[in-house]
């Protein structure tokens, strides 16, 4: 579980940081978001102390704000009424100027034009904040809770059920973080080596929130470079949301005299490490048909590569996505893949950068195996 509070003692990187009035939605609505985006392996601060009036934001929170990539603030009817909510906000609002947060709001139970105009019971609750706070405060509470609703968001009112919502809110998070670049020394967010453009037309393709049965995805380009970086490009961006995972590194490169049967059984065990203390490859795929699970398979460049992997990705559990990245085009054809993504040749410097920065350590890659040369895998935590 990545929930933090705020005597955590090491700054820590999250992927999201939940704002929002404990006393309106801990024990509902944000108990079942933090819950489906910690089932999606997205690092969220939640964090479980709401500090009394009068007492400030402790640098542990602050740390947490800076060091996230996106804030989910829920305004809920009690949010504006809570002086440790509003300070909250005003730093987040705050850290987003810089250039180094996404906001979202998500306005629960409350209609987002009484927030922005602050009316209605809105505007009861800062008449008690004036009444307790100074002046400055409050209009500087007042600029962050307006600037917040003049972002585009979410609306419970707009849906019939929260469980909808809450797909809707996970899915826009995680194609933020998916299409989300590394920020620099200057906290300035910039392209990943334009690898962001590649990762817009793909995405798409790849459904990755889809419950529904196997995709097989192909992806081509005559280059061997470009290809291969944005295979592990997209390996690593998206493994954490299967529960097993593995990527093969060079099929092609296995030698003439293996058989493919070799191929298979490699990958049957290398897709978890505990499954290889089962006896049988039938237990392993018993295994893999309740899982989703993610195969990248990369310089593929032979019809009986794909059939020896299909006989056991045919298995795989619903949401399951097998990747296949070739120069041979009419490979793919022949296979019946009908998805495609065609890959314009990257630059020289963009290829060098993708492997120098998101190639996998030594360990991951090469583990002792008559075919390590050749396959790789990785473990799933």
């Amino acid at each position: 579980m990545y929930s933090s509070s705020s005597s955590s003692t090491s700054p820590q990187k999250f992927d999201v940081f939940l704002s929002f009035s404990g006393k309106d939605t801990r024990r509902t609505f944000i108990s079942f978001l933090y819950q489906e985006l910690v089932r999606m392996n997205i690092r969220t601060f939640k964090d479980d102390i709401e500090l009394k009036s009068g007492r400030r934001i402790s640098s542990d929170l602050l740390v947490a704000i800076e060091s996230s990539k996106i804030a989910l603030v829920v305004v809920s009817k009690n949010y504006p009424a809570s002086p440790w909510c509003l300070q909250e906000l005003e730093t987040i609002m705050d850290v987003e100027k810089k250039g180094s947060l996404i906001v979202m709001p998500i306005f629960y139970n409350v209609k987002p034009a009484h927030v922005r105009r602050q009316i209605e019971k809105v505007a009861e609750q800062f008449k008690k904040h004036e009444e307790r706070e100074n002046h400055e405060t409050v209009v500087t509470w007042r600029q962050a809770l307006t600037n917040l609703a003049s972002i585009s968001g979410h609306c419970s009112r707009d849906w019939e059920d929260d469980s909808k919502l809450l797909n809707e809110i996970t899915k826009r998070v995680s194609n933020m973080l998916l299409f989300s670049a590394t920020p620099t020394s200057d906290g300035i967010i910039k392209d990943q080596f334009g690898i962001d453009a590649h990762m817009k037309e793909l995405y798409p393709l790849l459904d990755l929130n889809s419950k529904e049965g196997l995709r097989v995805i192909g992806i081509w380009a005559r280059g061997g470079n470009g290809r291969s970086a944005l295979a592990r490009f997209v390996y690593q961006k998206i493994y954490k949301q299967f529960q097993s995972h593995c990527f093969l590194e060079n099929v092609k490169g296995i030698p003439h005299d293996c058989q493919m049967s070799n191929l298979k059984e490699e990958f049957l065990i290398r897709i978890q490490g505990e499954y290889s203390t089962m006896k049988t490859s039938g237990l392993i795929r018993a295994r893999l048909m309740s899982q989703k699970v993610l195969l990248v398979a990369n310089n593929v460049d032979k019809l009986e590569q794909l059939d020896a992997l299909a006989e056991d990705f045919n298995c795989f559990g619903p949401g399951s996505i097998v990747i296949i990245a070739t120069q041979d085009k009419q490979l793919l054809v022949a296979f019946g893949i009908k998805i495609v993504y065609e890959v314009e040749c990257l630059r020289c410097c963009e290829v060098r950068q993708l492997f120098r920065q998101f190639g996998f350590r030594e360990r991951d890659l090469y583990v002792g195996s008559e075919l390590s040369s050749s396959i790789s895998g990785t473990e799933s935590s």
